[in-house]
């Protein structure tokens, strides 16, 4: 049996704040929104040169040293995009994900594009956080909500990736990347329709290194990419959702530069993980860098924040 190890590498973009005052912090805040108006710059400055578990310490500090809640006063004291990713920051991980998938299920319609490019990204821990902190925040169940809104091989594909069992260890077996491999082509190039079960149990439980293995040797069995015989096989947001699980940049791309929301979204949620990897690969997609989309496509302290959360050009 031939295994292969995959060490995991540092490729964000916002790391911890050296010489962290979690107390001088809060003080800095609370006066750059103290009298008439707020400094702005100051606010992004601070928030965007720390991590997010830094700037829980500095919520805490702030409440007791205030006696207020800092969301609550960043609410009172910016507007608009600028408002929506400075509160974003504020709130853990597992926090941010909980609110962005409540938003996607509530109201009039359902935001597939989030609850893809959401769940398809997140690994297990992620997952686990997630469903735990919406059900403390919301008191119901994300899987239930999800299920709710959601229908056919799409719901099916959420529910596997909500469980958080895909396989992490790192370990790829190359008897079971060849057995992966012919599956899928067995699953669908090679037969009249296609067996959409087989697509959701592998893409759905295999760790993402053994997939891509996986989906190189399934190119020279079937002559095509596994992106291409997707699109050729599924359709809609089923077909959306398992190409995100093939290639995680893929899901990430599609939002850039569209709504506001998305890119708040991905900003936010990749900045202390892979920001170094979005980056390249708009760059390759789009043959420009992420850092001039947001200096040509947004404006003020919105532009300004999200360009620290970029981390750099690569033009």
């Amino acid at each position: 049996m031939n295994t292969n190890v995959l060490l995991q590498v540092f490729r964000g973009s916002i790391t911890e704040a050296a010489d962290f005052d979690a107390t001088a912090d809060s003080e800095a805040l609370y006066n750059a929104m103290k009298g008439f108006g707020s400094d702005k710059e100051a606010i992004l400055e601070l928030v965007t040169s720390r991590s997010n578990a830094q700037r829980q310490e500095v919520l805490a500090a702030y409440k007791s040293s205030y006696g207020q809640d800092l969301i609550g006063d960043l609410k009172y004291e910016l507007t608009g995009n600028f408002e929506r990713l400075i509160v974003s920051l504020m709130r853990t991980p597992p926090q941010h994900d909980a609110k962005e998938i409540h938003d996607a299920v509530q109201g009039a319609g359902t935001n597939e594009r989030c609850l893809i490019e959401v769940l398809a990204s997140r690994n297990n821990q992620q997952i686990h956080d997630m469903v735990e902190a919406y059900k403390e925040a919301y008191g119901s169940d994300m899987e239930e909500d999800v299920v709710r809104e959601t229908s056919g091989h799409f719901k099916k594909m959420l529910v596997v990736l909500l469980q958080g069992t895909r396989d992490e260890s790192g370990v790829v077996d190359a008897d079971l990347v060849e057995q992966d491999a012919q599956d899928l082509f067995a699953a669908g190039e090679e037969q009249w329709g296609t067996d959409e079960a087989k697509f959701i149990m592998i893409l759905g439980s295999r760790s993402v290194t053994h997939l891509k293995m996986v989906f190189d040797q399934y190119e020279k069995i079937a002559e095509k990419s596994i992106e291409d015989s997707i699109k050729s096989e599924l359709s809609g947001d089923f077909e959306r959702v398992m190409l995100a699980v093939a290639h995680p940049c893929f899901v990430s791309l599609q939002g850039l530069g569209t709504a506001d929301n998305t890119l708040i979204r991905i900003m936010i949620a990749r900045s202390e993980i892979d920001m170094l990897d979005i980056r390249e690969c708009f760059r390759l997609r789009y043959e420009k860098s992420l850092y001039n989309m947001i200096k040509e496509d947004t404006s003020g302290d919105y532009k300004r924040t999200l360009l620290q959360l970029c981390g750099g050009d690569d033009e």
